[in-house]
């Protein structure tokens, strides 16, 4: 059934590109690279990423994680960046979910217990908002994040955006279900 409204982003507009460094706020966001699985098994070791992202890896499914991220920028489906600071891995960032059609995307972050409290994900999410609206051409971008974690929430508000809402009981977390707070920018904010 076609659309009467065109498409925000053309379709074709990741796929037909490399996946872009981007660097900005004082961080550099790089495509993943085969050689970070180790980094991406460690990250999911950790408790609060196990808190909050409700899943652990071993070797090979970091390995798979790791080279999926290609295969979605093919797909305009996601976009994942590995976060460095001072040239190592020190976070994540994506846009785990992408429509183009609408010109929205939904983000996902995490840090390496080493690098929190540094404002290294309030830094990442700035720089890929800032690239997602004014290279990519969205229209709005969304972070959701369970109202348990105040960390997320406060990185959120310190790079713009406004919570617009709490979607009740929405996800499953190994303690049972979260509420979760939905933030949003638009690129006319």
């Amino acid at each position: 059934m076609p659309s009467l409204a065109a498409p925000a982003v053309p379709p074709g507009t990741l796929a037909g590109t490399k996946q872009p460094v981007i660097d900005g706020a004082g961080v550099r966001l790089r495509p993943w690279r085969p050689d970070d699985h180790e980094v991406v098994r460690a990250a999911y070791a950790d408790p609060a990423v196990q808190r909050w992202h409700v899943r652990s890896m071993d070797a090979l499914e970091a390995q798979a994680w790791v080279a999926a991220w290609s295969g979605r920028w093919k797909g305009e489906s996601g976009a994942g960046w590995a976060v460095e600071r001072d040239g190592a891995v020190a976070g994540q960032i994506s846009l785990r979910r992408i429509d183009l059609h609408d010109g929205l995307a939904e983000v996902s972050y995490w840090v390496l217990p080493a690098a929190r409290g540094a404002g290294l994900a309030g830094r990442a999410l700035t720089a890929l908002t800032a690239w997602s609206f004014g290279t990519l051409g969205l229209h709005r971008i969304e972070v959701a994040h369970s109202t348990a974690n105040p960390a997320s929430c406060a990185v959120a508000a310190r790079a713009g955006f406004a919570l617009e809402g709490t979607k009740r009981s929405e996800a499953r977390h190994a303690d049972g279900w979260h509420d979760m707070h939905l933030h949003a920018r638009l690129a006319t904010d």
